[in-house]
């Protein structure tokens, strides 16, 4: 997949995110980072792996880079969005279902538009638990975005069917999207982070994390200045959403 020569068309034309609430489920953020509007980071809170919540600006602080960078790739896209931190890594990108599945149902309490999960676990054994955590989500009209498979093996909560799974291209534009053959419920975006002057995309960090953090920041855009309804599947309404903003715009080669 190649673009055209010069800038591509906006594909929300005025729209920032505003008013759209999103919990970014992570390694917490650095609200001093350059690349972070430290006034669209409100409080969130730490999960650890026995699912208890520890709130404060220190539980959130972002020591991985990880999560600051996702949502600064949220941010990049919709910079008018709000964004919740809900920190589960603590000195590695590693944590527990347990921890997961507590960030799910803290995130879906906040009300909030979308939870952005730039992770996601192969084990299938967590299959039914995240299945219930989701739905939960999607009762009170939260959409999940999180990665659908990696390398071709499939996540969750990313493969449930009311999550709007996410999946890799490198040769995708970072502002553009498309619906894989394979996969027609999802999405496929860039795997590259907000870009650092002077280092090279693969100097930097890069992978299945950013493609979620991108949807989830065009997705803000989608939801800007819409009423939100709770509904049974707000995950598939809003990849039609997105899917009908691809329609307004030349299309990719």
């Amino acid at each position: 997949m190649s673009d055209p020569d010069g800038p591509l068309p906006p594909l929300f034309p005025g729209r920032d995110g505003t008013g759209v609430r999103v919990a970014v489920i992570d390694s917490g953020v650095h609200p001093e980072h350059d690349h972070i509007n430290a006034a669209r980071i409100v409080p969130g809170v730490r999960i650890d792996r026995e699912g208890l919540c520890h709130a404060g600006p220190d539980e959130t602080l972002d020591r991985l880079g990880h999560g600051t960078a996702v949502t600064a790739a949220i941010l990049e896209k919709a910079p008018g969005a709000t964004c919740i931190p809900v920190r589960v890594f603590a000195d590695s990108l590693a944590t527990n279902a347990r921890a997961l599945l507590a960030a799910i149902r803290w995130a879906t309490a906040q009300d909030v538009d979308v939870i952005n999960l730039s992770l996601g676990t192969t084990n299938t054994a967590h299959t039914m638990v995240f299945a219930e955590a989701v739905a939960e989500a999607a009762a009170k009209g939260t959409a999940v975005i999180a990665a659908h498979d990696v390398d071709g093996t499939a996540c969750l909560p990313g493969s449930l069917p009311c999550v709007l799974g996410v999946t890799l291209d490198w040769d995708c534009p970072q502002e553009r999207y498309y619906v894989p053959d394979a996969i027609p419920a999802a999405l496929c975006a860039s795997g590259f982070p907000r870009a650092i002057p002077g280092v090279a995309p693969r100097r930097n960090l890069y992978g299945i994390s950013f493609a979620v953090a991108q949807i989830t920041g065009f997705a803000a855009c989608a939801l800007e200045g819409r009423e939100r309804h709770e509904q049974s599947a707000p995950a598939q309404a809003l990849h039609a959403a997105l899917v009908a903003a691809l329609k307004t715009v030349p299309a990719l080669s």
